[in-house]
């Protein structure tokens, strides 16, 4: 079966539009492209990567497809338009004709209004999306999951992934804030949508351990089922506390337990189906 990362980033600060970017931290703020990660794509058995958005601009999107274009291991890229001007279905459109762009992901997570996403004037963003068969990375915290759950109802047809599984906060993690975290996740996993696997260490900590992971790999897995699941390293940021190998070998342990067509289908073939990828 065909390996994918289903989320990772390239990004150069030089560039400017990276507005959530620490400038102080030296992990985060440096240039990150496809020769700095080539490497341990090939160490882990990795053959395509799906490149995620992590700027707030057309322009940045436009970067990572020309990315895209000159990098094979890249099997498409999830960029952003801007759902509060309808003058951006011109762009929507445009990228969607590059063969590479699968869909978007609007910085919800960093947007201060929680009700942002139900609001009447951003509206025509989903129904686009749903029009042009595109697809759509959900990126919140757990504070977004009712929202998300009426988000996903009113859209049906909207084939939506949900990134680093909601961003549970493990690290300050307790039985109140994980029964939260979970009743909403399995009320998101009944309407359809997928999930990533990824980002846990990084909301877990600096000394993460597996049995830490343990409760919420679990939980999402049995509720969304490998067929929807697909793992993603979140590199380069997963680097602000494993490398690259160190989260994958993690996830490997975290889904030992699941028969190997089910561990094919988290480590690429969910994916493949989800993003229509021709690898």
């Amino acid at each position: 079966m065909v390996q994918i990362d289903a989320h990772q980033h390239y990004w150069d600060p030089a560039r400017g539009d990276y507005d959530w970017m620490p400038r102080d931290n030296a992990v985060l703020n440096r240039s990150y492209g496809p020769a700095d990660l080539s490497a341990k794509l090939a160490e882990a058995g990795v053959t395509h990567t799906v490149l995620v958005q992590a700027a707030a601009t057309v322009a940045e999107t436009e970067y990572m497809l020309g990315i895209a274009d000159a990098t094979p291991s890249v099997a498409g890229v999830v960029g952003w338009v801007d759902f509060e001007k309808p003058g951006h279905m011109a762009d929507l459109k445009r990228l969607a004709e590059h063969p590479k762009f699968l869909g978007v992901r609007p910085m919800i997570q960093d947007i201060d209004d929680d009700g942002w996403m139900l609001r009447d004037d951003v509206q025509w963003g989903y129904r686009a999306v749903c029009d042009l068969g595109l697809t759509f990375d959900a990126l919140g915290f757990p504070r977004h999951l009712a929202n998300f759950l009426v988000l996903l109802k009113r859209y049906p047809d909207m084939r939506v992934v949900i990134d680093h599984c909601m961003k549970p906060q493990i690290a300050f993690h307790n039985a109140e804030d994980f029964d939260f975290w979970a009743d909403g996740m399995s009320r998101l996993a009944e309407t359809g949508a997928y999930c990533k696997l990824s980002g846990l260490v990084t909301e877990a900590g600096e000394h993460w351990t597996v049995t830490q992971l343990r409760p919420y790999a679990c939980h999402v897995l049995s509720r969304f089922g490998a067929d929807r699941v697909m793992w993603g390293s979140d590199w380069p940021v997963v680097r602000l506390r494993a490398d690259y190998a160190g989260w994958r070998s993690a996830a490997l342990e975290l889904t030992g337990r699941l028969s190997p067509q089910d561990q094919a289908r988290v480590f690429g073939g969910t994916a493949a189906e989800f993003y229509g990828l021709s690898v």
